[in-house]
């Protein structure tokens, strides 16, 4: 599955109706470790048709990451059935990112 990019506009839609638990990675292009994680992400979204996974570009999406109290980059959230479910900041390996989804 690709990894959906998130807006304002379908936020709701994507993330807090969503019948798949989601993993958000809130990132920006200009972030050296952000750039480290995209990879990770990538795989993630290929490999587990089970969750969703969703990138939201801080520089562009200011209220949601205010929403969320995004403070440092990468920052990731685990939500399912509509609620935050966990919370991981940094780069980190994709077994910390699969375990907080799962």
């Amino acid at each position: 599955m690709a990894v959906i990019k998130l807006t304002a506009e379908n936020f709701d839609q994507e993330v807090m109706q969503s019948d798949k638990p989601v993993l958000i990675d809130f990132y920006a292009d200009w972030c050296g470790p952000c750039k480290m994680m995209g990879p990770v992400v990538e795989e993630i979204a290929g490999e587990e048709p089970e969750i969703k996974v969703c990138k939201i570009n801080i520089d562009e999406q200011i209220e949601l990451a205010q929403r969320f109290g995004v403070m440092s980059i990468p920052t990731f959230l685990a939500v399912k059935n509509g609620e935050i479910a966990g919370k991981q900041i940094g780069a980190v390996p994709k077994s910390t990112l699969l375990g907080l989804v799962k």
